[in-house]
């Protein structure tokens, strides 16, 4: 695979860090988190010293965020017009309850994969079993990593509704906003579900149009969804009291295209991606065995020849850094890589559209505009 396909999936934008860090957003939402784990420190201190490690590993994982949920969440606030300086922190405190449920998708997600890293670092599980390594306990490393990425997955789970509910909003507008919150997390779920069932019956099974449908919906549901459309809707709600409004809808027409290109520049770089800026190994989607819409484009144009490299390279933990090369050429070749990226071009321009004739607050629509570019041009 030549340099430029691998650079054109890199190279970054200028605008990205003021889009999301429009009035220090991201260090404010860090101080919300950083806040929150003291006093669940403090509780679970109560508990045992022997939770000290937990706190730490959440501490770490929470740090690396981007914070692009919570500032969606944020925007969406104030597109509804809300401006009230005294609610401000307990909007950003119901906005930052989305980095913990970002933290429970990807702590549950890694160990899923078997990814080793997450951000750089060694994602949840493997950091469990190395602290069992280190002890010289008794059983398996293996196991005990996964049972501490299960329950570190579920207490952040749990600690991100407790955060919202507790947030300091009025309850009538947390209670307003509730379903938002409650079917952006089941979205993600059931999201999650499928990308494992659309891993298990590979490329194999099902032909090259059913699996490009699959991967579409487990696009939509797994990340689009959750990641822009739902936390808009979810800022709008706390701001006005009402889930379902003409404001909603013209934020989903607004986010769900946006979230879909989001989604695909994410396949892209997770196959053609610079280690150093994604912080995961070059070609780990590919190892992991992902359907992704980008993968899926390129089994249905494939060759016979094209289609038995996929088959046999594609979900192979084993896969060197020559047969990742061969599967990038392959996704390039047929040209599943051009198609993606013209799709992200379509959606982002069709999201600006959107965001262009929707009626909201002005400063909002021009940092929504910014946040699309920072969404879709972004390099890990």
């Amino acid at each position: 695979m030549n340099d430029p396909v691998r650079s054109a999936a890199t190279t970054p934008r200028s605008r990205e860090p003021d889009a999301l860090d429009r009035y220090g957003l991201r260090a404010r939402v860090s101080a919300e988190l950083s806040a929150f784990l003291d006093g669940q420190e403090a509780l679970l201190s109560q508990v045992s010293t022997d939770l000290e490690p937990v706190v730490a590993a959440l501490r770490d994982f929470l740090d690396g965020g981007k914070r692009m949920r919570p500032a969606f969440c944020y925007w969406g606030w104030r597109a509804a017009g809300a401006r009230d300086g005294s609610a401000e922190p307990a909007a950003l405190r119901a906005a930052a309850s989305l980095e913990l449920l970002q933290a429970s998708a990807l702590i549950h997600d890694d160990y899923i994969d078997g990814s080793d890293t997450r951000r750089g670092a060694p994602a949840i599980h493997r950091r469990f079993e190395r602290l069992h390594r280190d002890g010289g306990w008794e059983g398996e490393p293996e196991r005990f990593g996964a049972a501490a990425a299960v329950l570190l997955g579920d207490i952040t789970l749990t600690w991100c509704d407790e955060l919202f509910t507790r947030c300091g909003l009025d309850p009538a507008r947390i209670h307003a906003a509730r379903p938002v919150f409650d079917l952006m997390r089941s979205e993600v779920m059931a999201g999650q579900y499928l990308d494992v069932l659309a891993q298990a019956r590979g490329l194999s099974v099902s032909t090259p149009r059913e699996t490009l449908e699959r991967a579409r919906t487990v696009l939509r549901y797994k990340s689009a969804k959750y990641t822009i459309e739902r936390p808009l809707q979810l800022g709008a709600a706390l701001a006005t009291g009402a889930a379902d409004d003409p404001l909603a809808a013209a934020l989903s027409r607004y986010g769900l295209p946006l979230g879909e290109a989001f989604q695909l520049r994410d396949d892209v770089l997770g196959v053609f991606g610079d280690p150093a800026a994604t912080g995961k190994p070059a070609g780990d989607d590919l190892r992991e065995g992902k359907q992704t819409v980008l993968v899926a484009l390129a089994a249905q144009r494939a060759t016979d020849a094209q289609a038995k490299a996929l088959r046999a390279g594609l979900g192979d933990p084993r896969l060197d850094a020559a047969g990742v090369e061969q599967l990038c050429s392959v996704i390039a070749d047929t040209g599943a890589l051009a198609e993606v990226e013209t799709r992200i071009g379509e959606l982002t321009r069709d999201a600006l559209a959107a965001l262009g004739e929707a009626s909201m607050d002005e400063e909002a629509r021009e940092v929504l505009g910014e946040l699309a570019h920072a969404a879709t041009a972004r390099h890990g």
